[in-house]
């Protein structure tokens, strides 16, 4: 059976200043290693989200703990902006690289194909192009006639983390249809996954299992973590807590307000849920 980590151990594991990929708040996000960072008071992160980021990269970032963020956008959905993100652009405290869903997606492919580039059309005539000087526009080498591309470096952060249900005894972790999780997995040196438990059982041993899993060849660092999604959903399994997301839109207003909320639901021993 393979012996886990604690979330702490993980977050003990990400050096200042490392580039770390983050899903969106629609795939399995790990707010336990997220908290977990911000307690050890991680600083100069370079957030790359796939492709966009919400409770998950404000928190982050009001926490001091980011330097740079890579994003097609950070927002709380139906509960509002991000307002700790907003703050710290207004301030310059942050450096923020605009991009566009397929843009990153097209990065994190590139790196797991182990390509340096990707090419693109869609960004052609957009000013993401006059403020990404790392974007470059060449024309087509095989075209008969003009034919613009624009050329995207890959994505290789050193770190990816995300929230899985489960994994097994060797080490594969579950993902489903999450092919996300796989890409960031291959584009990132390292993984780390907090899941809801580990089951005495062998994805790989099943075709309906093994086709839905992070092979444990891709050598993820897994840690339990009970709902470590919360207060984000998770999949089917269980939903947001709107409650908490309402009262962490409102605590996120202010400076005051949010370290508040710091020392109540990150810094104190962790509540969760009841």
């Amino acid at each position: 059976m393979m012996t886990p980590a604690t979330v702490e151990q993980l977050a003990a594991s990400i050096p200042d200043g490392s580039m770390v990929a983050l899903p969106s708040d629609m795939s399995g996000v790990s707010m336990s290693l997220t908290r977990a960072l911000v307690r050890r008071g991680v600083r100069g992160l370079h957030l790359v989200c796939l492709p966009t980021s919400g409770m998950q990269a404000d928190l982050l970032i009001g926490a001091g703990c980011v330097g740079t963020v890579e994003t097609s956008g950070i927002t709380l959905g139906e509960f509002g902006s991000a307002r700790r993100f907003q703050a710290a652009l207004k301030s310059g405290e942050v450096r923020v690289l605009d991009a566009t869903c397929p843009a990153v997606h097209a990065g994190f492919r590139a790196a797991a194909a182990g390509l340096p580039f990707m090419a693109m059309r869609g960004l052609l005539g957009t000013d993401l192009l006059a403020n990404r000087p790392d974007w470059q526009v060449i024309d087509n080498p095989f075209a008969q006639e003009k034919d613009p591309l624009v050329l995207l470096p890959a994505i290789r952060p050193e770190f990816a983390m995300f929230h899985a249900p489960y994994a097994d005894r060797n080490g594969n972790v579950f993902i489903g249809a999450r092919r996300e999780f796989l890409v960031m997995a291959q584009a990132a040196n390292r993984t780390l996954v907090t899941v809801e438990e580990i089951r005495d059982i062998d994805l790989l041993a099943r075709e309906e299992t093994a086709a839905g899993c992070l092979a444990a060849a891709y050598g993820a660092e897994v840690a339990i973590a009970k709902r470590g999604a919360w207060p984000l959903a998770l999949w089917d399994l269980y939903e947001a807590d709107a409650a908490h997301l309402k009262l962490y839109t409102e605590m996120s207003r202010s400076e005051a307000d949010f370290q508040s909320y710091l020392d109540k639901h990150v810094f104190s021993p962790e509540m969760g849920p009841s």
